[in-house]
């Protein structure tokens, strides 16, 4: 796998219908600088908006994938996504003059072909590939689906299908060397559907563009001419067709025998392009789907981003810790005596949080509360509950810098037992509901495994510039922000 990013050396254009929409587009591939990314952009909107190809603006997964901002959408980016991180293109701009690209055969070659022509131009900035160190796991019941992520020094990826139809069977097929495999075995294999899901299809505004040269119609039910004939003209196929003997519509030969399996693997390819980085991981899917894809992208994705955040802030990296004190430091403003965290030790962006403070008998709270009998103060225990939480809230957003983090209340504080000397405080913080940015938390603090204090917490996020408050204060309770920042517990 490469080592530097690369782009394409000239703009290249192919034109035709997409699949879905039926629209009549011209897309042009386009160079674009390091770091850039993969964006597409609408030059027949005001403006020629830009959509950034990741999870994060994807809107839709009915059968294809669909990004957007605001009235700016692109439907059906999952065969050229394939195309370009099969080339390991890292930086593009992929210009429409309508709403989806052109569907071309319905496998990802035409774009791979165009892309050839175009060439490649190696850039000065490295790759910044996200490297799976343990295994990431999605399931879902309901559908059948499995997909998991495991540690691998390149890219892999192995597909099985089973639709538990007789007309296709079970199939499966596997990626192995990117650089050799995917432009010969991948790239060609067409899209596919069931005869059945044809009038479906088409009466929920899907296939527009559809037609028996862009897309394989495999043969699940015996029909009589004059059906055939009704679906023909609903659908306004004026070519002859026939149910055939292959097992396909028309009789059309397969590239590949296990084809349907493979074009699986180039949807994978594609939806998880919308990670937004490079993968080193071994990708192993079962039965999966757009929406499976899309979801098991978003947790790769949060990876990304979390791993990110750790090196910004975490420079050493040190068995068992997320977060050092030096870390903590660059991220919290708060200095002796009311730093209450000295580590974290586990970390989920936007979801959870695990924190550590190790209570000595110098703390020099215990010198009042109490002479003769030390106890830590409550209060101090919601406050290391808050100064994690804060951690928490203000790594799952961007330009946590330009943010202000005020805990607006606090709701079910109980405290069980007391927390003396010698005690290793560890506290547990997990996102409830995060609606705009009113967060929702519940915190809990454990001393050798029992439960000593707990809190419901409720805080709002604004940005700094929309703040009067230029000074950090507090009633006692705590206050949280970033070493730009300042915030009050209230």
């Amino acid at each position: 796998m490469l080592v530097q990013q690369r782009t394409i050396k000239q703009p290249v254009s192919l034109s035709g219908v997409g699949l879905h929409t039926g629209s009549i587009t011209t897309m042009t591939f386009k160079p674009a600088p390091e770091n850039y990314g993969i964006r597409f952009r609408r030059i027949d909107l005001g403006g020629s908006p830009e959509v950034p190809a990741d999870v994060d603006h994807v809107v839709d997964v009915s059968r294809g994938t669909t990004i957007a901002i605001g009235e700016a959408r692109v439907h059906t980016v999952e065969h050229v996504m394939a195309a370009l991180v099969g080339l390991q293109v890292d930086n593009c701009i992929i210009e429409l003059d309508a709403n989806e690209p052109p569907v071309g055969d319905g496998s990802a070659k035409p774009y791979v072909d165009a892309l050839l022509k175009a060439g490649f131009e190696m850039q000065n900035a490295p790759k910044d590939y996200l490297i799976i160190d343990k295994p990431v796991q999605y399931h879902n019941d309901e559908r059948g689906v499995d997909i998991v992520a495991l540690p691998t020094d390149d890219y892999r990826i192995t597909v099985m299908v089973d639709y538990h139809n007789p007309a296709l069977g079970s199939q499966h097929t596997g990626l192995f060397n990117l650089e050799k495999e995917f432009v010969t075995e991948f790239a060609p294999c067409r899209t596919f559907c069931f005869l059945h899901e044809v009038e479906m299809l088409h009466d929920a505004g899907l296939i527009r563009g559809g037609n028996l040269d862009n897309a394989i119609v495999i043969v699940d039910r015996e029909l009589k001419d004059n059906e055939i004939k009704r679906i023909c003209d609903r659908l306004g196929i004026k070519d002859s067709v026939i149910l055939g003997t292959n097992g396909v519509l028309n009789d059309r030969p397969l590239h590949f025998k296990n084809e349907p399996a493979r074009h699986k693997l180039l949807d994978v390819m594609g939806d998880l392009a919308l990670i937004g980085v490079p993968l080193k991981a071994q990708v192993l899917a079962a039965r999966p789907g757009h929406a499976a894809n899309i979801e098991f992208a978003r947790k790769i994705r949060k990876l990304y981003q979390q791993k990110q955040l750790v090196r910004k802030y975490q420079h050493e990296r040190r068995e068992g810790v997320v977060f050092d004190i030096n870390a903590i430091k660059k991220i919290l403003p708060h200095r002796y005596p009311f730093l209450l965290v000295d580590k974290i030790i586990d970390f989920k962006i936007d979801e959870s949080i695990v924190g550590v403070k190790n209570v000595t008998t110098n703390e020099p709270f215990f010198e009042g509360h109490f002479p003769g009998q030390p106890v830590m103060p409550g209060v101090l225990i919601v406050e290391g509950m808050a100064q994690t939480g804060g951690i928490l809230l203000l790594n799952g957003i961007e330009n946590p810098g330009d943010k202000l983090v005020y805990f607006m209340s606090l709701n079910n504080v109980k405290f069980r037992k007391p927390v003396l000397p010698g005690d290793t405080l560890v506290f547990e913080l997990s996102m409830v509901s995060r609606k705009s940015r009113i967060c929702v938390m519940t915190g809990k603090a454990f001393v050798d495994g029992n439960l000593v204090a707990e809190a419901e917490m409720m805080a709002s996020i604004i940005d700094r510039a929309n703040s009067s408050i230029q000074t950090a204060g507090g009633n006692g309770a705590g206050v949280t922000g970033t070493s730009k920042t300042k915030s009050t517990l209230k």
